[in-house]
């Protein structure tokens, strides 16, 4: 029985393997064919040593990526072959494969790279963290009050470009000998600024809920997701009115755990399917694709399950509510805003289409609502996150340029004590 077992993991592992280097040869075939990286051009790098699977923290940069390169030309430092061809595959800045340290060495001396962004904790960043003479930053790939945002490994970095006060709060609170006000730069979330994706559905006078379920979780503390408690009712309701426009978008990995959840999920979506072959003019929206933008900006109500989506809304500043977990065991963070949010009870989803109406109309709420999103991400007002985003980048520019000038100057200062020391050898 064990050496059957070894014989699979060794299969498993060949099978890898070999994937892996096919992906390493279409991607240098790939980039063969393109232009080479113009020498000393790249002033920021964002390093990503993920594969495929966790593209969506590459995708949400994006766009704030390419308005900073037209200040700051930015280049991907893609360690992984699945992640480098999915970077070429979509609407990435440019991308450097460097899959070995020496690859990196290479390409690093032929450039001016001056400051290195890190959108996860990878292990692979400390391959990374070996060079000094230039600052390496954390600015993460959302906004949460997850144990992640709260790690230890902030302090891997020289600073970390951080949304508000809520993540400078919750680093005092929990790192110890953590210089906040030194270390940290808030900008707010400057992916709000350039949402991703069109509208699949021409505009009219339907009510549009968003409804972002997350998946069932894999044990009792997380178990968050709200298809199977909360959703059908809910989407069916509100398909039901004539009134609302339901956009349906499931976190992929549902149903992976329990088929029951994964059951309520199809039945969702058949249902969608069903109401619009009834009425053309619902144009409901099962949303599958990689873009994430569009739905948050163009809701006039979120329902989200407590995941990172909670905060992807929450910086769009607009109505929302968070589904309660049925699961009394699922843990629930209650020292930011999920001690103030709107909760949506399994209760409270069958009665979803005047749950709709009071957050949108309940003054109380959209106050509470507008204290929040300023505690977060501070000003979410169009553009000035992005203001805030290159601002930070220029700040430390400037720090590398102050410390660049130290160092010339300490050696200028060695140099002429060299001469000095010379001149009365002779004497």
């Amino acid at each position: 029985m064990g050496a059957m077992s070894d014989a699979k993991k060794a299969y498993r592992l060949l099978r890898r393997a070999l994937a892996s280097r096919a992906a390493v040869q279409r991607v240098r075939r790939r980039l063969a064919e393109e232009p080479p990286h113009p020498e000393g051009h790249y002033q920021v790098a964002v390093y990503f040593a993920d594969g495929a699977v966790n593209m969506y923290q590459m995708r949400q940069w994006y766009r704030p990526l390419a308005a900073l390169a037209q200040h700051r030309p930015v280049v991907i430092l893609a360690r992984h072959a699945a992640g480098a061809e999915r970077l070429l595959e979509e609407d990435a800045p440019p991308v450097a494969f460097v899959p070995t340290v020496r690859d990196l060495e290479r390409f690093i001396a032929k450039q001016d790279i001056r400051v290195v962004l890190y959108v996860n904790q990878n292990t692979r960043n400390f391959q990374m963290f070996r060079y000094g003479r230039r600052w390496h930053v954390f600015i993460n790939h959302g906004e949460s009050d997850k144990m992640y945002m709260t790690t230890n490994q902030y302090k891997a970095y020289d600073y970390a470009l951080v949304a508000g006060q809520a993540a400078r709060d919750r680093l005092s609170r929990t790192l110890w000998d953590y210089d906040v006000d030194e270390r940290t730069i808030e900008i707010g979330r400057p992916q709000a600024d350039h949402y991703s994706g069109t509208l699949p559905y021409t505009p009219d006078d339907r009510i549009v809920v968003l409804y972002a379920p997350t998946w069932e979780g894999d044990r009792p503390s997380a178990h968050y997701g709200s298809i199977a408690s909360h959703g059908e009712t809910l989407v069916n309701a509100l398909l039901a009115t004539g009134r609302h426009r339901v956009i349906y978008r499931p976190h992929p990995r549902s149903g992976v755990v329990d088929a029951g959840y994964g059951a309520a999920h199809k039945r969702i979506v058949a249902a969608i399917a069903a109401a619009n072959a009834a009425d053309s003019t619902a144009q409901h929206v099962y949303d599958h694709g990689a873009d994430l933008g569009w739905q948050l900006s163009a809701a006039d109500v979120a329902v989200v399950d407590i995941s990172a989506m909670v905060y992807d809304r929450l910086a769009a500043g607009r109505p929302l509510m968070i589904t309660r977990p049925s699961d009394e065991r699922a843990s629930i963070d209650t020292k930011g805003y999920l001690a103030d949010c709107e909760w949506l009870t399994v209760e409270g989803a069958r009665e979803i289409v005047a749950e709709v109406e009071r957050v949108r109309a309940d003054e109380a709420a959209v106050a509470r609502l507008t204290m929040w999103v300023q505690h977060y991400f501070g000003d979410t007002s169009p553009g000035v996150a992005t203001a805030k985003f290159h601002d930070a980048i220029e700040r430390l520019f400037a720090e590398w340029d102050r410390w660049h000038a130290h160092e010339m100057g300490a050696i200028v200062v060695d140099e002429n004590d060299d001469d000095d020391e010379g001149d009365e050898e002779e004497m």
